[in-house]
C-alpha cells in the first residue's frame, strides 16, 4: 500500500515539479519564434464574426505564445518513459512497481493523450503561421473532427478487441451489454470530449479544469485498484499543474490546441477504461456547460435569429456581463471541483 501510495500521488508531485523546470525552457522557445496568432480575431462557426467575443479577446492573444500544451504532455510522457526504463534497466523490486506503463491500464491513453496532441500541435502552428484551410489559420473543423474520430475508432477497436469490453457501467443497477457497439459509442463520445474543448479562452480555465478532472479520475482508479492507471492520471495531473502555475493570470503562455484536443481524447479512454462513462458529464461539468451553451447559441442564432448569451461559450457570456475573467475562472474551478467530488461518489458506490 506504501508503494502504490507512492506510485500515484508521489509521481504526480514529480511531474508537476518536472514540469515546472521545463515551462521556462519551453516559454523561451515559444516567445523566440514568435509562436502567436499574428491577428486574434475570429469567426464564429457559422462564418460571421464574433463580434463580442472579438472585443473580450481584444489584446489578449496577440504576443502571447499558444503551445503551453506541449508542458503537459511532454512532461507526462518523459516520466512515463523514465520509470518503464528504470525498471527495464535495473532490477529493482521499487522500478518495478513504480512502472505505470502496462497494456491493460496505460498504453491506450497515452497513445490517445500523444496522437491527439500532435494534430493540436499541427492546428496550432498553421494558426501561427496563418496557414492551412481554416479562417486566420490551422486546420478545418472537418478535418480535426475526421482525425479526433480515427483516434477514437483505434480506441474503440481497441477495446472491444484486446481488452474485450462489451458492457458500459449504469450506475446503481447492471451493466448494459452493447457488444460491437462500444466501437461507435466510443467515438461518439470522444468527438463529444473534443466538444468541450472549448472550455479554453480565459487564462487559468482549462487548466484548473482539467486538473479536477484527471485528479478525480486518479482517485478513482486507485480506488479501483487499477494503480497504473491511477499513477497516469496523477502524473498527468500533476503536469497539468504545472502548466496552470504559468497560466495563471497574467497568463505566460496558452494551452492551444496541443493541450485541448490530447486531454478531451485522453478524458475519453480513461472514462471507459474506469468504466465510468455515463459518470462522464458529471465528472466534466464544466466542459458540458462550454459545448452545450456553444450549442445552443448556434442553434438559436440559426432558427430563431437571436442570441440566448451575449457570446459563447458560457464563460465569455459572464465576462461580457462584467465579471472580471478571474472571477470567472475561480468560480468555474470550485464548479468543476464540486461536480468531479459529485461523480466521484456516484461511480464508487454506483
Amino acid at each position: 500500500m506504501g508503494l502504490s501510495i507512492l506510485k500515484v500521488f508521489g509521481l504526480s508531485a514529480i511531474s508537476f515539479f518536472v514540469g515546472v523546470l521545463i515551462a521556462p525552457a519551453l516559454a523561451h522557445f515559444l516567445y523566440k519564434h514568435k509562436a502567436w496568432k499574428k491577428q486574434a480575431r475570429i469567426r464564429a462557426i457559422s462564418g460571421e464574426e464574433a463580434v463580442v467575443t472579438n472585443k473580450l479577446l481584444e489584446g489578449k492573444e496577440i504576443g502571447t505564445p499558444r503551445m503551453g500544451g506541449i508542458l503537459i504532455w511532454a512532461t507526462t510522457l518523459v516520466i512515463t518513459l523514465v520509470f518503464w526504463a528504470l525498471f527495464h534497466v535495473s532490477a529493482s523490486e521499487t522500478f518495478e512497481k513504480l512502472n505505470f506503463l502496462s497494456r491493460s491500464q496505460t498504453w491506450l491513453p497515452l497513445f490517445a493523450l500523444v496522437s491527439a496532441s500532435l494534430i493540436g500541435l499541427a492546428d496550432d502552428f498553421f494558426q501561427i503561421r496563418g496557414r492551412g484551410s481554416y479562417i486566420g489559420g490551422g486546420l478545418s473543423l472537418k478535418k480535426r473532427l475526421l482525425l479526433v474520430a480515427l483516434i477514437g475508432l483505434i480506441g474503440g477497436w481497441w477495446f472491444f478487441a484486446k481488452l474485450e469490453v462489451t458492457a458500459i457501467a449504469i450506475p446503481f443497477t447492471s451493466p448494459l451489454e452493447i457488444g460491437w457497439l462500444i466501437v461507435p459509442l466510443f467515438v461518439l463520445v470522444m468527438l463529444a470530449a473534443f466538444s468541450g474543448g472549448v472550455i479554453d479562452g480565459l487564462d487559468g480555465l482549462a487548466g484548473g479544469i482539467f486538473a479536477s478532472i484527471f485528479a478525480a479520475y486518479a482517485g478513482i482508479a486507485f480506488f479501483q485498484n487499477q494503480m497504473d492507471l491511477a499513477a497516469f492520471c496523477g502524473v498527468l495531473a500533476g503536469a497539468i499543474g504545472a502548466f496552470l502555475w504559468f497560466n495563471i493570470p497574467p497568463a505566460r503562455f496558452y494551452m492551444g490546441e496541443t493541450g485541448v484536443i490530447g486531454l478531451t481524447a485522453t478524458l475519453t479512454v480513461v472514462a471507459f477504461l474506469t468504466d465510468s462513462v455515463l459518470v462522464l458529464p458529471i465528472i466534466a461539468f464544466p466542459l458540458v456547460m462550454a459545448s452545450g451553451s456553444a450549442i445552443i447559441q448556434i442553434f438559436s442564432k440559426k432558427f430563431f435569429h437571436k442570441k440566448v448569451f451575449l457570446a459563447a461559450p458560457i464563460h465569455y457570456h459572464f465576462e461580457a456581463r462584467g465579471w472580471p475573467s478571474y472571477k470567472v475562472t475561480m468560480r468555474f474551478w470550485l464548479i468543476g471541483a464540486v461536480f468531479a467530488i459529485i461523480g466521484i461518489v456516484i461511480t464508487l458506490i454506483g
